[in-house]
């Protein structure tokens, strides 16, 4: 089972390039990011995260094109689940992973896929330093297009 923080749930224009993203906070993390915003999203919390749930979320958030997962639960035969269904709605499916690396069955499910936990020392993804990678899937191979975000933090003095 895949939970979710609905209070948490928002559209989101600057997580993934040129789409309009509705991001859902997963919990059940397995990370261990030093400096963890959410620190709670390790618990067991929120509501299960169903294909009829997905359904609704999309219908109340006129012109998404991307459904964001941040983060992975527990349950990864249920998470490649959801994100075919997502898939099947004419959306993109994005997961933040905040591991080193993913399974290989991940890349034929998602459109994008980050990697890489946070290390407060490599700064976060607009850092050119960061250690962690945005990937978009072309043709269930892995395109690296993290320097897209680079701009933002060279903007804000990073």
């Amino acid at each position: 089972m895949i939970k979710y923080v609905p209070e948490m749930t928002s559209v989101v224009l600057e997580e993934i390039p040129d789409r309009v993203s509705l991001a859902v906070d997963i919990s059940n993390c397995r990370g261990n990011c030093v400096g963890c915003h959410s620190p709670f999203l390790k618990k067991d919390i929120g509501k299960e995260l169903t294909p009829e749930v997905i359904d609704t979320l999309v219908a109340d958030n006129f012109g998404v094109n991307c459904f964001l997962f941040l983060g992975e639960g527990r349950d990864p035969e249920t998470l490649l689940d959801l994100a075919d269904h997502v898939r099947s709605l004419g959306l993109e499916a994005a997961v933040y992973s905040g591991r080193e690396v993913v399974e290989d069955i991940f890349w034929n499910h998602f459109d994008f896929i980050k990697v890489g936990p946070y290390r407060p020392e490599c700064g976060p993804l607009n850092n050119p330093s960061t250690n962690q990678r945005l990937y978009r899937v072309v043709d269930g191979r892995p395109e690296d297009i993290t320097s897209r975000f680079w701009h933002r933090g060279l903007e804000a003095g990073l």
